[in-house]
């Protein structure tokens, strides 16, 4: 796998372990929606979160419809949850980092120059 498609599949495991901690019975089609993929794509995330080991299925016992799941992180679930958190952040910080930087330069290049001299070769 390239490093792009590695930090997509941990942003994406990252945003669904968030969501499915604060929200367990979610179900696949608000999942999707909240992190921005289809359906389908959402029901491999889980699948594969799921033979990790990082979240199990649970029936939720309010529903009428009892074929709805509720996504239980567990504690190896918890944990790369953490990590993923960890490095989201860190990734994250680079990214305003950089930005910041590229906006001071261009702010550089449009404002007008301080000294007379560069004013007396502009009014040439």
């Amino acid at each position: 796998m390239t490093s792009k498609r590695i930090k997509l599949q941990e942003d994406t495991h990252f945003r669904v372990l968030r969501l499915l901690r604060e929200n367990s019975e979610m179900s696949q089609r608000e999942l999707a929606e909240a992190v921005g993929v289809s359906v389908g794509g959402i029901h491999y995330v889980l699948n594969a979160l799921i033979e990790k080991g990082l979240v199990k299925l649970g029936n939720f016992t309010a529903a009428e419809d009892k074929r709805r799941y509720a996504y239980i992180l567990t504690p190896k679930g918890v944990a790369r949850k953490a990590a993923l958190t960890h490095a989201f952040l860190r990734r994250k910080i680079e990214e305003y980092e950089a930005l910041r930087e590229e906006i001071e330069v261009l702010k550089k290049e449009i404002e007008p120059p301080d000294d007379a001299n560069s004013l007396r070769l502009l009014a040439k």
